[in-house]
């Protein structure tokens, strides 16, 4: 994601639009006029917008911009969250007390605002049953409180598993 900065020398626009270090703007200057008025100041000429006609460039400190927008980047990445695919496997014969622990944990992934990837796994002549691998599959969505969830993907046979996907409400 480096951009190459047009910093004093390297830029090569004929004028530029010239905004000094207190903020006014002087309007179309030659980039030698604006160099100039830089080097007095004892700061740097840097291109903030390339795309413009004239581009526009402001009088400041280099290294202190460069430093600014580093720092504004980083803050901009912490507060992402990336939505993660959390999977919760369990066959068709599961016991109570298991499968209550299956639906606390996808309870828990939806409330940290992930996807919940249920799946069913069949194994041998259990590929008979797999209606009864859908009801299973079913009865998680039901006991996981339909209201607290959207339902991204409806229990369907992909080989020799039932998947379900589940995701957080909408509204939040």
């Amino acid at each position: 994601m480096k951009t190459k900065e047009l910093v004093n020398e390297k830029i090569r626009a004929r004028e530029v639009m010239l905004i000094d270090d207190e903020g006014t703007n002087h309007g179309a200057v030659s980039t030698s006029k604006a160099l100039e008025m830089a080097k007095e100041k004892g700061l740097d000429l840097v291109v903030v917008s390339p795309n413009q006609a004239p581009p526009v460039a402001k009088i400041l400190d280099w290294g202190k911009y460069k430093y600014e927008t580093e720092k504004r980047a980083k803050e901009a990445k912490k507060k992402q969250h990336t939505v993660d695919i959390k999977e919760v496997k369990m066959r068709y014969k599961i016991d109570t007390h298991d499968y209550e622990v299956r639906l606390k944990s996808a309870k828990k992934f939806i409330a940290q605002g992930n996807k919940v990837k249920v799946v069913v796994m069949l194994r041998g002549r259990e590929m008979q049953h797999n209606k009864l691998a859908i009801d299973l599959a079913n009865k998680f969505l039901t006991d996981i409180e339909e209201g607290s969830v959207s339902v991204e993907k409806k229990p369907t046979l992909e080989g020799r598993n039932v998947v379900m996907v589940l995701a957080p409400p909408t509204g939040k």
